[in-house]
């Protein structure tokens, strides 16, 4: 239950977040335009909370937090005084109409260059994209253990998740494609990834555990990097602690820690531990007794309520001048992505089953919450840029649909006709439903075992 709430709560953080960017983008340049706000709002449905400012615009809270939206003076949607007609959204030249329309996903894609910066200059935690074992494709394609992938199909790749990024478009492609990468011994070599090679029918999770690429995960030093409260360490060491021995064995890592626990029969009496271990430098000698644990679906075992440092062992950081177009560029890569799968999955190339909804972003949201706010950071880019990229789909009722019909009347000189945009937005409904439908059925096929 705490999970479901968690997720929960950092859907509406994110959502919050991204939507007001997305609606302060319409109204900022409404404003700028003359054009009169009525209500900015934060979500659809009862309004949680509301206020009216003195300039008469109502900002208001939502009690449905899948969207929001800025009514503005319209003479379609009621009568217009005529002191008031000048300042109405329907009087002003089409450029402007555009123009505001256009804000909200403009400001998606400025927020995201925004949070990417905030989270180069935070760093990101990750893993260096070293190969295990290769396996399956990898294996065939010649690739071997301790290769690290540095340029992946024309990409840097610093970490794993960047290795990951690219891979992705030339396997639903089906594209073979070279990489760069640094061996074992520190030779630069040129290799051929036979994507072309992978079975057309997998579908894309299957065919990337088809790759063959399975990262080293570096061991954590024998360091204490969190305390279980009430176990036996919790009043004997403190994070940050190294444990250099147990009982007179040296202890290099966390799988040396393991391995004198697991000398001592978990059937026979709790040991006492004569420890050695580094705070500040300095040396110490502790005596710490392990408690017998039976992990859900697993053997019992010793264990002294100590977790392991931060595995970790990249993290992507830059300076604050270095940030800023490192920002862009990550934003405009992002933007690159979202479009590419979405004309993969128009076309048939991907699957449908990659369109999310809210479950989905609601436990993504939940997990790189959980892994530090760098994480955080980098989930908000990609969802605004998302946010962004899917409003300016050309269907209506979306800001790509206004755009349309606006383009068009600039090309004519005149406006559609009534019956015509009373269509597209029945047409544009139906659309937006039947996107909202399949991404909720995804999302209730991945709850599914």
């Amino acid at each position: 239950m705490s999970e479901i709430l968690s997720s929960a709560f950092w859907l509406v953080v994110a959502l919050g977040v991204l939507i007001t960017f997305h609606e302060f983008g319409h109204y900022w340049v409404a404003r700028r335009c003359g054009v009169k706000v009525l209500r900015f709002s934060v979500g659809f449905g009862r309004a949680l909370w509301s206020r009216t400012d003195r300039d008469g615009i109502e900002w208001r809270i939502g009690l449905i937090p899948l969207g929001g939206y800025v009514s503005m003076l319209d003479e379609r949607e009621g009568e217009v005084a005529d002191e008031d007609r000048p300042r109405a959204f329907t009087s002003k030249p089409v450029g402007q109409r555009i123009a505001i329309v256009a804000a909200g996903p403009l400001a998606n894609l400025v927020l995201a260059v925004g949070l990417l910066y905030v989270m180069f200059v935070v760093g990101k935690p990750d893993y260096v994209p070293v190969l295990a074992e290769p396996q399956a494709l990898a294996a065939a394609s010649g690739f071997e253990a301790g290769d690290r992938l540095l340029v992946v199909d024309g990409r840097d790749t610093p970490t794993w998740t960047d290795a990951q990024n690219a891979l992705l478009g030339p396997m639903v492609d089906r594209r073979s494609i070279a990489i760069e990468v640094s061996d074992a011994d520190g030779n630069l070599v040129q290799r051929e990834l036979k994507l072309a090679t992978l079975d057309p029918a997998l579908e894309e999770t299957a065919a990337f555990r088809a790759l063959g690429f399975v990262p080293r995960r570096p061991v954590p030093p024998a360091v204490v990097g969190g305390l279980a409260p009430g176990s036996p360490a919790a009043a004997v060491l403190e994070v940050g602690d190294r444990i250099v021995s147990i009982d007179g064995a040296p202890v290099a890592d966390f799988d040396d820690l393991l391995a004198a626990l697991a000398a001592h029969p978990v059937d026979g009496p709790a040991p006492t531990l004569r420890m050695r271990i580094e705070r500040d430098g300095k040396p110490l000698k502790r005596t710490l007794v392990p408690q017998r644990v039976t992990p859900e679906g697993a053997q019992a075992a010793w264990r002294l309520g100590v977790s392991a440092p931060d595995p970790r062992d990249a993290l992507l950081q830059h300076g604050p001048l270095e940030a800023l177009p490192e920002a862009v560029k990550a934003t405009g890569q992002l933007a690159n992505d979202t479009v590419g799968m979405l004309w993969r999955m128009v076309t048939g190339a991907a699957s449908l089953q990659n369109l999310s909804g809210p479950i989905t972003i609601a436990q993504v949201a939940n997990t790189t919450a959980a892994r530090g706010v760098a994480w955080f950071l980098y989930f908000l880019a990609m969802l605004s840029v998302s946010i962004a990229i899917l409003n300016l789909l050309p269907i209506p009722v979306l800001d790509g649909g206004h755009l349309l019909v606006y383009l068009i009347e600039l090309v004519q000189g005149r406006p559609l006709g009534d019956r015509v945009l009373v269509a597209g937005q029945y047409l544009g409904l139906v659309l937006l439903a039947s996107l909202m439908g399949l991404a909720l059925f995804n999302d209730v096929l991945r709850l599914v075992p």
